[in-house]
Parts: C-alpha cells; sequence; structure tokens
C-alpha cells in the first residue's frame, strides 16, 4: 500500500495535476481565441457563411449550420447532421472565429469520408458516457459493502472506457485542425498571416483535448494505485 502523511492521501496529487492542466489549457485557448476575435477577416465572412461555403465546396449538402448559444460551444452532431456555431462564432468575421467554424467543417468531411477515428469515437461514446457516470457510484457502493473487489473492478473497468473516449478524441481534432487549415488556405477564405493566426487559435485549442485525456489517464491510475492491490493487501 502507499504511504499516508498525516491523513493526506498522496494520490491526490495526481488529481490535483489533472486539474490544473485543465485550468491552464482553458486559460489559454480563452486568452488566445479573444485576442484574434479582435483581428477581423481581409474577407469579411461570417463564422456562419464560411462555413457553409466549405461544406459546398466539399460537396457536403444536407449538413445545416445553425445558431447555438454559449461561447465555444461549437460542435458538429453526426446524427442530426448539424454543425453547430456559437455566439462567438456564427455572426462574427474574426479570423478566430472562421478559424473555429473550418475545424467544425472538418469533422463534418471526416463524416462524409468515415473516418475511421471519429467511427471509433461515435461507437465508443454510449459505452464511454454510460461509463463515466455511473463508475463513481459503483466503486463507492463497493467501498462500503465491506470493499467488495467485484463492484470496485466493474467501476474502474467502465471508466477506462471514458479514458478510451479520451484517447480516441485526440487524433480526430488533430485532424479535424488540419483540414480546417489546409481549407482554408486553398480556399482563399484567409490570406496569407491570417492562416498562420488560425493555426495559433486551433493549437491552443488542441491544448484542452490534450489536458483533458491526461486528467482522464491521471484519474484512472489513482484508481489503479488505490484498489488494484487490494487483493494482495
Amino acid at each position: 500500500m502507499y504511504p499516508y502523511f498525516y491523513g493526506f492521501d498522496p494520490t491526490y496529487m495526481l488529481i490535483i495535476i489533472g486539474a490544473v492542466l485543465s485550468l491552464g489549457a482553458s486559460a489559454v485557448v480563452n486568452s488566445t481565441f479573444r485576442k484574434y476575435s479582435r483581428v477581423r477577416s481581409l474577407s469579411g465572412m461570417t463564422g456562419a457563411q464560411a462555413a457553409q461555403r466549405i461544406l459546398n465546396s466539399a460537396g457536403i449538402y444536407d449538413v445545416s449550420v445553425q445558431h447555438i448559444s454559449g461561447n465555444l460551444t461549437d460542435h458538429y452532431d453526426p446524427g442530426a447532421k448539424v454543425l453547430r456555431l456559437s455566439d462567438s462564432v456564427y455572426g462574427e468575421t474574426s479570423v478566430a472565429a472562421i478559424g473555429v467554424a473550418a475545424h467544425e467543417c472538418g469533422h463534418a468531411i471526416q463524416h462524409q469520408h468515415s473516418y475511421v477515428p471519429l467511427r471509433l469515437r461515435t461507437a465508443i461514446f454510449p459505452v464511454a458516457s454510460f461509463g463515466s457516470k455511473i463508475a463513481w457510484p459503483l466503486i463507492l457502493l463497493g467501498i462500503i459493502l465491506s470493499m467488495s473487489q467485484t463492484l470496485i473492478y466493474a467501476g474502474i473497468f467502465l471508466f477506462s472506457f471514458a479514458v478510451l473516449f479520451q484517447l480516441v478524441t485526440l487524433p480526430v481534432e488533430f485532424n479535424a485542425s488540419r483540414r480546417a487549415v489546409k481549407i482554408l488556405d486553398e480556399s482563399g477564405i484567409l490570406y496569407g498571416d491570417e492562416v498562420g493566426i488560425t493555426k495559433k487559435v486551433l493549437g491552443a485549442a488542441a491544448l484542452t483535448y490534450v489536458a483533458g485525456a491526461a486528467a482522464a489517464i491521471l484519474q484512472l491510475l489513482r484508481l489503479l494505485i488505490l484498489f488494484g492491490g487490494r487483493n494482495r493487501d
């Protein structure tokens, strides 16, 4: 077993590290987006207009572009075939807004071409969502019932699907950003230095996914440290 120091559980450090990484990544992406949301694109196109143009140029006519409230709540819904753009993107003409809109179009293009990591993430999502909700109740119930190994291990196993989902998300997001930068450069929607700015915005956004994956891995590692060797104690 791991040592305790004056009642302090040292594995909490893993949770703290994960939280710091997530908060730091969120601060970076928000700061970067705010900075470049003040840079108006030379084309004068809004995020919604850029998204529609990208989708049409890719031969995608069955995906609608809709507005959704919030800040950076943008996402592509493959089930409904809807690309939803937030307040800070939909009607804005900044380079940052167009970059985010193009990134979401990248997901629509992935869907059209049956991009394998996206298909895998979609397949994993129901189990990962269920696992993230039920894992801790199972683990806590296992502890209450005199350290029931079956329930605890079941909880850890289900939580591992949430971790797997985070890991599969990384190539999906990185690929969508690469597609976005390439499309914006080749289509002429953005010009010159504007493409470089988009890379910075999407690069900052990618940090949130990396931090999320790291935090999930650290959480799983903590569970394994806490309960992985119980049956040998």
